[in-house]
């Protein structure tokens, strides 16, 4: 398989805005409820869902895991907090890693599935999904931005919470199209329970192996307990508390599982492509999560099947448009 380099790496993932998504999507949600069957249904009810729960006030908690802010869509999700449609962001570790490789210029790539894996690493190429990724834009360009990060900040204090971290992060991002950026600017706390699984959480750690060797620079000392206080407080204030779920893991299940403690989310709204029947929770459908709790009994709520990358900008632009906001 004789390919350059260079010809793989030749179309760069490009981030969307709500602007870009608002254009078209009212008139394909209009078309969607003119179909009237199978999936189609789910996207009509999801907007509905989201108009009626934006209308009621409710505090809103978006979910994502990182493989989605590698593609175009993390542009949207940053619009979608720049206008003030998400009050807090439950994440996975690798959203810091992406949105600082990529919020300090490095570029990422549209690819396929089927490319020679094998290949790949010869070329020095990381594939996730359909995207490719340079190993020199992913790992050092994270690690080097979080190691200067946390010498600065040490020089505060020794123990910081995921989300003070991505505060700090989104402080020091300058691209609009940055999630972190996006929730620094706007107050928008993101939280990442699993932060450790990821370049920026090994970062944390190999910045402490060298502060070993250090008589000036301290350990940072990673305080994620800190974080569920916050989401407690955030959970139990709200008067509606509503849940945007694009697809599954520990993203989804820390939302719902703090939902429970105020019996449940109000407006569940959730896009997974994992099927139903392999009973994880990835797959599991929003009227599961009644069974424990987690969304209450009357709740509006839809579970979407389907690809995020496809269906968000549809739904998230229409609602922008509804919603006056673009």
């Amino acid at each position: 398989m004789a390919v350059d380099r260079s010809l793989l790496l030749s179309r760069p993932v490009e981030d969307l805005t709500l602007l870009d998504a608002a254009e078209d999507a009212a008139r394909l949600v209009k078309l969607l409820e003119k179909v009237g069957g199978f999936s189609t249904r789910y996207v009509v009810k999801s907007v509905e869902t989201l108009l009626e729960m934006y209308r009621s006030g409710a505090t809103v908690f978006l979910s994502f895991p990182a493989n989605l802010v590698a593609t175009g869509l993390r542009g949207l999700i940053a619009d979608f907090i720049e206008h003030g449609l998400a009050q807090a962001v439950i994440t996975t570790g690798g959203t810091y890693d992406h949105d600082i490789a990529r919020g300090q210029g490095y570029k990422y790539y549209v690819g396929e599935f089927e490319y020679d894996d094998a290949f790949l690493l010869e070329l020095e190429i990381h594939r996730l999904g359909n995207i490719l990724i340079p190993f020199e834009n992913y790992g050092p360009p994270i690690e080097g931005f979080t190691h200067i990060m946390l010498e600065e900040l040490v020089r505060i204090k020794q123990e910081w919470s995921p989300s003070e971290l991505a505060l700090e992060a989104g402080r020091r991002l300058t691209d609009e199209n940055s999630i972190l950026r996006q929730a620094f600017r706007k107050g928008v706390p993101v939280f990442a329970p699993g932060l450790v699984d990821s370049a920026f959480g090994t970062a944390i750690y190999t910045f402490n192996e060298k502060s070993r060797s250090s008589s000036e620079v301290k350990p940072v000392q990673l305080n994620v307990v800190a974080d569920m206080g916050k989401i407690a407080e955030m959970v139990f204030a709200a008067e509606k508390l509503g849940g945007i779920m694009l697809g599954g893991g520990i993203s989804k299940h820390h939302l719902i599982w703090w939902a429970q403690f105020r019996e449940g989310l109000d407006y569940a709204v959730a896009i997974t492509s994992a099927p139903e029947w392999d009973g994880s929770l990835s797959g599991a459908r929003t009227r599961e999560a009644i069974s424990w709790g987690k969304v209450k009994p009357k709740a509006a709520h839809v579970t979407v099947p389907g690809d995020a990358t496809l269906i968000f900008p549809v739904i998230a632009g229409y609602v922008a448009k509804e919603m006056g906001v673009v």
